[in-house]
């Protein structure tokens, strides 16, 4: 059943020199500013993090974002972003 779900999933990233990220597969940005980008894609919660990030190009229609800077790391977070994002948010309103 896990193969299936997976083969009917639009995902794909696709990393460039350390400085030119190319996602598909995009639902939804949670938050973003120059040091980390949280989102939600087809495979659950994603986070990039990194130095001068910036979203140069994001259509929610087709999934698609590109994002440049120097990224230092891109972690999956599992199904659902409920755990990181209230982490973020903790961290905002400390």
């Amino acid at each position: 059943m896990e193969e299936r779900r997976l083969n009917s999933v639009r995902h794909q990233l696709i990393l460039a020199e350390r400085e030119k990220l190319t996602l598909d597969g995009v639902l939804h940005v949670e938050s973003f500013d120059d040091g980390e980008i949280v989102l939600e894609t087809e495979l659950g919660g994603l986070v990039v993090q990194g130095e001068d990030l910036h979203i140069k190009e994001l259509n929610l229609e087709k999934g698609n974002l590109l994002v440049q800077g120097y990224i230092q790391s891109v972690e999956y977070l599992g199904d659902s972003l409920g755990k990181k994002s209230r982490g973020f948010l903790a961290r905002l309103f400390r």
